[in-house]
């Protein structure tokens, strides 16, 4: 007999199973969640690759950081600019060449409202702040954990905190 399963088993309406399929036959849940695995480990090898080339380029290095702040070198300053200009290439040709989803809805970005800039120089200062206490912005954490900086996954845990706080209180803070 087989097990309860929550699904569906392949091509069976009701949950019965039908004679003509296999007992080891895979069910729909089966198939999905190997899709999903499948899909996370492209995503996990797109992020291995991202974490190779900040390490290589030297955009995870606290010395770096430091020369950038200190005005001592223009190698943060030259990758920051074009990433920067990378972007805004890229919106232009999205809004320009009206381009489209995978799911065929059209891509659009909403504008942001300035208001006072008061809540944006707010979240810079934090941002600035934190990235000053530990020479790491929140993306390159992960990198740093997984290139043996293991100190940096205290840190990491405590951007985690700071994003969970921050979406436990959003609704009581003035946007």
């Amino acid at each position: 007999m087989r097990p309860f399963l929550a699904s569906t088993s392949i091509g069976s309406v009701d949950g019965a199973v039908p004679r003509d399929v296999p007992e080891n036959a895979p069910t729909w849940t089966a198939r999905r969640n190997a899709a999903r695995v499948s899909e996370l480990a492209q995503y996990m090898l797109v992020g291995l690759f991202l974490g190779v080339v900040l390490v290589k380029s030297e955009i995870v290095s606290w010395y770096r950081i430091q020369e950038m702040f200190r005005f001592q070198a223009f190698h943060m300053y030259g990758i920051l600019g074009s990433a920067m200009m990378t972007a805004l290439v890229s919106v232009q040709l999205l809004q320009r060449l009206q381009a489209r989803a995978l799911n065929g809805e059209r891509i659009a970005i909403p504008p942001k409202l300035l208001g006072t800039g008061r809540r944006y120089a707010i979240g810079g200062l934090i941002f600035g702040i934190g990235w000053a206490f530990t020479g790491a912005c929140p993306g390159p954490l992960f990198v740093l954990v997984g290139s043996g900086s293991t100190a940096f996954v205290a840190v990491g845990v405590a951007a985690l905190l700071g994003t969970w706080s921050y979406g436990y209180l959003r609704p009581r803070l003035p946007h």
